[in-house]
């Protein structure tokens, strides 16, 4: 007996993982590139599609969705804590610090010496939709630098930056005390704000992120909690028209 297998019923693997709350499209897709992915008993491959009932193995592991509700936290980062979900490599991640009951991953990154909001959910779907640059969701810091800071100095990081070999989109900065200044983004360049002040010859003493879109850092250095249903429904709101992918198909 045959049964006739319509492309509705297949979908990405990447997907598939996503769907399933084990990481982001793009983390999917690093992992399968890695040859760390099994389906089914084989090595997956870039691009291949999965049903859902299919068997995915991570490093030797089954990946199920354990909760049909999807998790969104907040969490102040301390200083020394590394956005990774790979805890065979770091041993100061954020997956072991947080020591969450279900898998969860982190949106976006704040580098290990900077501290502050990060949000981490099982929504892969979810992610791009906040990191991607075209779609300009506003995160906040809170910089100190090693010097005072000049009227140059604001404007200039205020109207862009050349770095990472092009430059930076225009932004709000506002200075706060004579070393310390408020800097708002809607892109994330690596290592963006270091790299900016490390242009105008400043070095970055402390850097604290304290918004991201309309969520702000509201919790103990080291604590986290879950977004409450009122920014749950702004969040959807603000993200129903942004865009996961730059092609958008």
């Amino acid at each position: 007996m045959y049964i006739c297998l319509m492309d509705q019923d297949l979908i990405r693997l990447n997907k598939r993982m996503s769907e399933l709350g084990y990481c982001s499209r793009r983390q999917a897709d690093k992992l399968i590139e890695a040859g760390r992915v099994l389906v089914n008993g084989t090595v997956a491959v870039m691009g291949m599609k999965v049903l859902a009932d299919d068997s995915i193995l991570v490093d030797g592991q089954k990946i199920e969705k354990t909760s049909d509700k999807p998790v969104y936290l907040a969490f102040n980062k301390p200083v020394g804590i590394v956005c990774t979900t790979d805890t065979r490599v770091e041993k100061n991640n954020i997956i072991d610090f947080i020591n969450f009951p279900t898998r969860i991953f982190p949106i976006g990154r704040l580098d290990k010496m900077s501290k502050g909001l990060i949000l981490l959910t099982d929504d892969g779907d979810i992610v791009n939709k906040i990191l991607r640059a075209s779609n300009k969701h506003e995160k906040e810091y809170i910089v100190t630098v090693n010097k005072s800071i000049s009227q140059t100095f604001i404007n200039r990081m205020a109207g862009g930056i050349p770095i990472l070999g092009t430059k930076t989109r225009k932004c709000k900065v506002e200075k706060i005390s004579d070393r310390t200044f408020k800097i708002i983004l809607t892109q994330g360049l690596n290592r963006q704000i270091r790299r900016m002040c490390e242009y105008m010859n400043y070095d970055v003493i402390s850097l604290k992120r304290t918004r991201i879109m309309h969520i702000h850092l509201d919790v103990a250095e080291g604590q986290y909690r879950e977004l409450t249903d009122q920014e749950l429904a702004e969040l959807h709101e603000v993200l129903k028209h942004s865009k996961k992918t730059a092609s958008h198909r």
